[in-house]
């Protein structure tokens, strides 16, 4: 990421890292490299995780951060021709833009099948010419799509944390709540929908690309975990950041994961995963917070 960095026309007048690496001299070591070669241009601010997560580590380095603008970037991507200035120059140019996020290359929206069409018509409520950059049903997040009909900023209605720009005043305090732990299913949906609701539009800038090379992890390993994680997060950005509440909510969140599960049945290695991820699954309808109680009925 940081290579890749150096290649673009522009560059952030601060960074921070907030490290949870199994070796941090080795980070360290890589970061006084680099600002050797950005000398002066850049700030380099290197904490230790106080608590180990995606939103734990990152409401950590917005509370560094001094800047009027956030730029939460993953270690893991690289930085095409022009990405920076593009998303700048995107956020510069409509002061109600709240944030802007990249185009992710290796991961956008693809038109779905048959079937995908009918559930997300289904968790909708209606049809639409296209489910991108959408919210829709129980939390359900679309990839932004890219095409040559399209304009530069695309309107969207959520933002990854994967490569993406919020002007600070746009950001709660703090950025990111406190059920979002681990790997932090979610948690950049319920960030960007707190966001718009707050009144700022969200845009997906087509020409600002990166590519993700999402590494594996330990907590995306463990089947039961994930699964659980992501029915317990789904259920409450749907009720708390989105106040999706009525019985039809919770129908079609239970249709979204009996599809879910049943998609998961055709990969590699699905059957011999469904113990785990029925296990998880449960797990999430007894954590706190999973009560029907709060139904409501219009």
């Amino acid at each position: 990421m940081l290579s890749s960095l150096c290649a673009q026309g522009m560059l952030p007048a601060e960074i921070v890292v907030v490290d949870a690496s199994d070796n941090v001299t080795q980070t360290s070591e890589i970061l006084a490299e680099w600002q050797c070669i950005v000398k002066q241009m850049t700030t380099i601010k290197h904490e230790l995780a106080k608590e180990i997560g995606a939103a734990a580590q990152r409401n950590q380095g917005v509370a560094i951060a001094t800047r009027p603008f956030i730029w939460f970037i993953d270690d893991d991507v690289v930085f095409e021709s022009n990405c920076v200035q593009r998303l700048w120059g995107a956020v510069e140019s409509d002061r109600q833009l709240g944030g802007v996020n990249a185009m992710i290359v290796n991961q956008r929206y693809q038109t779905p099948g048959a079937i995908s069409q009918f559930i997300f018509t289904l968790m909708h409520g209606g049809a639409e010419k296209t489910f991108a950059g959408r919210v829709i049903g129980p939390a359900i997040n679309l990839l932004p799509e890219d095409g040559k009909d399209l304009p530069e900023v695309v309107p969207v209605e959520w933002l990854n944390t994967t490569c993406t720009m919020y002007r600070r005043e746009a950001l709660p305090t703090p950025a990111f709540d406190a059920i979002f732990t681990g790997y932090s299913f979610m948690e950049d949906l319920a960030l960007s929908r707190r966001v718009a609701t707050a009144g700022w539009k969200l845009a997906n800038v087509r020409h600002a690309q990166i590519f993700h090379h999402s590494q594996s992890a330990a907590n995306k390993q463990d089947i039961a975990a994930m699964a659980f994680m992501e029915l317990r997060n789904r259920r409450y950005v749907m009720t708390e950041i989105l106040n999706r509440r009525t019985f039809s909510d919770y129908l079609r969140l239970g249709l979204w994961e009996c599809f879910t599960i049943a998609s998961d049945l055709t990969s590699t290695g699905g059957f011999r995963n469904l113990p785990k991820v029925l296990a998880g699954k449960l797990r999430a309808l007894f954590a706190p917070g999973s009560s029907a109680k709060h139904f409501r009925t219009s």
